[in-house]
């Protein structure tokens, strides 16, 4: 990515969780009511585009199957998480390569009482920040922006800078981001998670696999993923096999670490009036508590 350039990914996925959010309630898996705030005129799923949403949707969802419901599933499945950890005391929230993430205004919980740290390549962070501000007419007291590409630099030190308190009970969120970094950004991000968060603190994440990066999956959406990203400035770049999710993460500090696949979201949240709908298989989301 151009680092002078807002994260065009970052509004595709805007995007997404603008058009599942404009569904009745009883139809929409995951609900973001500021999502659109956040894109420009004109932008959909598959970016910058003159046709309407919903024919974008369906382009979309043709080149990459499940993709569209991976995504809006995650969404459901972090919202979700988020409020369990806050019902069991979190104390503080860091958002890793935040793009146009809206937890830190719709959790009244995270509004009212717990500081909350945005991490993400600065210009892609002005243009929140501008957004954030036209729709509440002041950035929120709560939220710490750190303007860092900690794919190219160290945000821990901007943490550090900005009130981060290494005893308080922290959850991170990365999400979109494992993928694009490379194997010693993760390994730095989750050798700082692991040793500086308090008690009960804890991680979670989505990420894919060796296959895909290689593209070797026999899978349209993962061949099809492999290609658009070899010809992006935003190259699949780290994966981890599902069947090695809790050695790799026990290994580094973790502990009851928890993969969330395809098959939990399609019983989860696509049955019913969404049972027509599926989420791809070739990511996953995990989750784990760091040992203390």
């Amino acid at each position: 990515m151009k680092n002078q350039e807002p994260s065009r990914s970052a509004g595709i996925i805007a995007a997404h969780r603008t058009m599942e959010s404009s569904k009745d309630e009883h139809q929409r898996v995951c609900y973001d009511p500021y999502a659109r705030d956040f894109l420009p005129p004109g932008f959909t799923v598959i970016g910058p585009h003159d046709i309407p949403e919903d024919q974008a949707l369906l382009f979309f969802k043709a080149l990459v199957p499940g993709f569209h419901e991976f995504f809006i599933a995650r969404t459901r499945y972090i919202d979700d998480h988020l409020q369990d950890c806050l019902n069991n005391g979190l104390e503080q929230l860091v958002i890793l390569g935040a793009g146009y993430d809206s937890r830190a205004y719709r959790f009244n919980a995270l509004t009212d009482q717990i500081k909350v740290f945005e991490v993400d390549r600065p210009a892609t962070q002005e243009v929140k920040k501008a957004k954030v501000f036209e729709r509440f007419k002041a950035l929120p007291a709560h939220v710490r922006y750190i303007p860092v590409d900690f794919v190219e630099k160290d945000f821990q030190t901007g943490l550090l800078a900005n009130g981060y308190d290494r005893q308080l009970k922290t959850l991170f969120i990365w999400e979109g981001v494992t993928m694009y970094a490379d194997a010693v950004t993760v390994e730095q991000t989750l050798d700082f998670i692991a040793n500086n968060v308090g008690n009960g603190s804890g991680l979670i994440f989505d990420y894919t696999y060796p296959e895909v990066l290689a593209g070797t999956l026999e899978r349209k959406e993962a061949k099809e993923w492999f290609k658009i990203s070899q010809k992006s400035d935003e190259p699949l770049l780290f994966g981890i096999s599902r069947d090695n999710i809790e050695k790799f993460l026990t290994d580094r500090g973790f502990s009851n670490v928890v993969s969330v696949s395809s098959e939990y979201f399609n019983a989860a949240y696509f049955t019913g009036v969404n049972q027509d709908r599926e989420s791809t298989p070739v990511l996953s989301l995990a989750h784990a508590q760091i040992k203390n």
